[in-house]
């Protein structure tokens, strides 16, 4: 059986598409060659089963494990849609994992389950030498009744070890903490959960609920029961953090060159490998460290207080520093950013720190606070094993320790950039330090070349050179496949509406044509729009501003997507004014009447703060010709990505054979006739060639007599259409 048609027996439908059969035949092949694969498609063409299906073969054929990953919420419903579909045809042991946090029956931290499992194993350990010094004490006493003298004198012996055992038994089960449920696991026959468990593809909900009813720890169970599974499926921190991703391939039992990752959504994992690598440390640490050290016996101390007060001292001082007149009294509850970073050397709080600190050598004091911190840590877990302690006291010194001795390193590394936070607490005005990583690749480079393959697939991978430079593949295989529905179902219109420029939002007369045009928009959609707008505060605005019939719903940032979502969707003339930084831009799906048209209002470029500077100089750097001024920074950090969020708005229609609706771009910088006049500020060109060549240029006034005609010849009307 061939590769390509070994693959199908994990393929749960009739037939795939032509572009799936296709897209399975490449990935498969890259796969026994060892390659990544860069895989575009547009929204709603199969890409999960497409990467999935010769994955799954491929996997089972070599003795490997797939691991398939996604940061949306709705993106994990679908996976274990299609992996229950699959294992219906073709039996697979899958599992869905999800943090700890969210699947623990007594709610207690990562570091207080560890010690509660440390001290649950010693218990269950001890019993059982209990059970085998009750068996060789009867064999010894059975032998001593034949005769055997040597037996007798044994017996005594073992007798006495028992005795010992036992109280400690005794004594472990008074004095220390035990997880009653996790002893339950290690002590009952769990066959039953296991069976249960791969029966189907189960959620980490059922999971939970199932173990909760048995009195067992499920978390626990998915653990130990992973290993040999063809399918996992997890959010992205299991491969991007370093540490978790050593505890999760030792649970799925896999070196990292057996194991086949397919990452959906996969223009977020820039980002996402970002925050992963970024390190923090707050004021309120250094506090703790401070008291804590203050309370230590130890001739290490002195010399550990000295480093971490230093710096301390010196984070205070920067941030007030910092303040002109008025500011301490804006700042708010969230985190904002204190530029530290200089043109020539040294940032700011680094050289605060080194005027702060006094003693025989910054280096020296923090290995002490280091090594010392290490020994309290091991100290307060064993308190917390012996029932000493309640809670599993983490160790403030340690932490500040370590996040120093990386601050001081960072001058030598590429692409870190230091910053300080400021915010309001009930204690007043308090900060942070803040290590941020701008290049990403120092987390997927070695990541990607330590896996056997990845399948990195999202709607918007394009441009490929950008996503492969930025992650750091090495000569992947690339496949992009567009829209693969009837073209005459769908139309995309190119407004030319003003430029919604900073400086030009305000501007009555541009709010009058953006806020008209939209309104022209949704009047003439049988059914339901979706408005994306650059941010949470313009979509406020044009609601506010909106005047049509439909129903309008605002997106805000405290409020439940998922709730709204459904809200909207049960309506049948309604406009949703959303931001496209927001979590219903991408990964969630309109089919059909759920929405009809989509507009995306202006180009959502992100907030140009000296953070994402820091991030186009890095990449400039780094992709660029050496310059960092030259233009690479802007196209890799803030073009492409911006470009890649209106694209995945715009996916959010059109999402099957028989769906239809309109796309249309509110700003004259997506249109092709003002290409030339706004220069490098058209981002018309950054799309993929066939998504320019369905853009439509149309006057603000013609925008609604082109809908209707659209709508009609697909007499999508209940009755008569609107008079234009």
């Amino acid at each position: 059986m061939s590769g390509s048609a070994g693959a199908r027996r994990f393929f749960p439908y009739a037939e795939p598409y032509d572009h799936q059969a296709d897209a399975m035949a490449e990935i498969r092949e890259a796969l026994v060659d060892e390659r990544d694969v860069l895989f575009e498609g547009a929204c709603g063409t199969g890409k999960t089963l497409a990467a999935l299906v010769p994955a799954l073969e491929y996997a089972r054929a070599a003795g490997k494990t797939v691991v398939i990953t996604t940061n949306v919420h709705q993106q994990t419903r679908q996976f274990i849609e299609e992996a229950r579909a699959i294992n219906d045809r073709e039996p697979i042991r899958a599992v869905v994992f999800r943090g700890k946090d969210s699947m623990c029956h007594i709610d207690v931290g990562y570091e207080e389950c560890q010690a509660l499992r440390d001290t649950t194993h010693e218990l269950v350990d001890m019993e059982a030498d209990v059970a085998d010094l009750k068996w060789r004490e009867q064999e010894l006493l059975d032998a001593s009744r034949d005769g055997d003298a040597e037996a007798a004198a044994a017996r005594g012996t073992v007798a006495e070890e028992l005795e010992d055992v036992q109280a400690g038994i005794e004594a472990l089960r008074e004095e220390r903490n035990v997880c009653d449920r996790y002893y339950d696991n290690l002590t009952r026959d769990v066959d039953g959960f296991y069976e249960w468990l791969y029966a189907d593809v189960r959620t980490p909900d059922e999971i939970y609920r199932h173990a909760h009813e048995l009195d067992l720890c499920g978390y626990e169970l998915l653990k130990d029961g992973m290993e040999g599974i063809d399918l996992a499926v997890c959010n992205y921190h299991h491969l991007l953090d370093p540490m978790i991703r050593e505890q999760f391939l030792r649970w799925l039992g896999r070196d990292p060159d057996e194991v086949i990752a397919v990452v959906d959504e996969a223009h977020n994992v820039a980002d996402a490998a970002r925050d992963h690598a970024t390190r923090t440390l707050a004021e309120r640490t250094l506090d703790g460290a401070v008291d804590e050290l203050a309370d230590c016996e130890d001739a290490r101390a002195e010399p550990a207080s000295n480093v971490l007060g230093a710096f301390r001292e010196a984070l205070v001082e920067t941030y007030e520093a910092s303040f002109g007149y008025g500011d301490r009294e804006t700042v708010g509850d969230d985190w904002a950013d204190v530029t530290v970073e200089t043109d020539d050397g040294r940032d700011d709080l680094t050289v605060a720190f080194l005027g702060a600190y006094t003693g025989g050598g910054y280096e020296s004091d923090l290995e002490a606070a280091l090594a010392l911190g290490e020994e309290l840590d091991r100290r307060y877990e064993q308190a917390y094993k012996d029932g000493e302690t309640t809670t599993r006291k983490e160790c403030p010194t340690l932490t500040a320790a370590g996040f120093i001795e990386e601050w001081m390193d960072a001058a030598v590394e590429p692409g870190q950039y230091p910053v300080v936070g400021v915010r309001r607490s009930e204690t007043g005005v308090v900060g942070r330090a803040e290590l941020y990583t701008c290049l990403p690749r120092q987390v997927t480079e070695p990541l990607f070349a330590d896996l056997h393959a990845t399948v990195l697939m999202s709607a918007t991978l394009r441009p490929f050179g950008v996503t492969e430079d930025v992650l750091g593949l090495e000569a992947p295989e690339t496949m992009a496949y567009g829209e693969q529905f009837p073209e005459e179902r769908r139309r995309t219109y190119a407004v030319e509406t003003p430029a919604l420029f900073a400086s030009q939002r305000d501007d009555p007369g541009v709010q009058e044509t953006v806020g008209g045009t939209l309104e022209d928009a949704v009047r003439f959609t049988p059914g339901n729009t979706l408005a994306y707008f650059p941010s949470y505060a313009e979509a406020e605005r044009y609601y506010h501003a909106f005047a049509g019939d439909a129903t309008p719903y605002l997106d805000e940032p405290a409020t439940r997507a998922d709730d709204l979502r459904e809200t909207f969707v049960a309506d049948d003339d309604a406009v949703l004014f959303t931001s496209l930084w927001g979590t219903l831009a991408e990964g969630v799906s309109f089919d059909d009447d759920a929405a009809r048209t989509v507009v995306v209002v202006g180009v959502p470029y992100p907030h140009l703060d000296d953070r994402m500077a820091a991030v186009q100089r890095a990449y400039a750097g780094a992709f660029g010709d050496g310059d960092e001024d030259d233009d690479a920074g802007w196209h890799y950090a803030v073009e492409i990505p911006t470009v890649r969020k209106t694209r995945q708005a715009l996916g959010r229609v059109v999402r099957s054979p028989d769906d239809y609706g309109v796309r249309v771009l509110l700003d004259e910088r997506y249109t092709q006739s003002n290409r030339v006049e706004l220069g490098e500020y058209s981002v018309y060109p950054s799309f993929p060639p066939e998504e320019r060549s369905e853009h439509i240029d149309v006057a603000p006034e013609k925008l609604k007599v082109a809908m209707l005609n659209f709508y009609s010849d697909l007499d999508a009307w209940d009755g008569d259409p609107p008079e234009p």
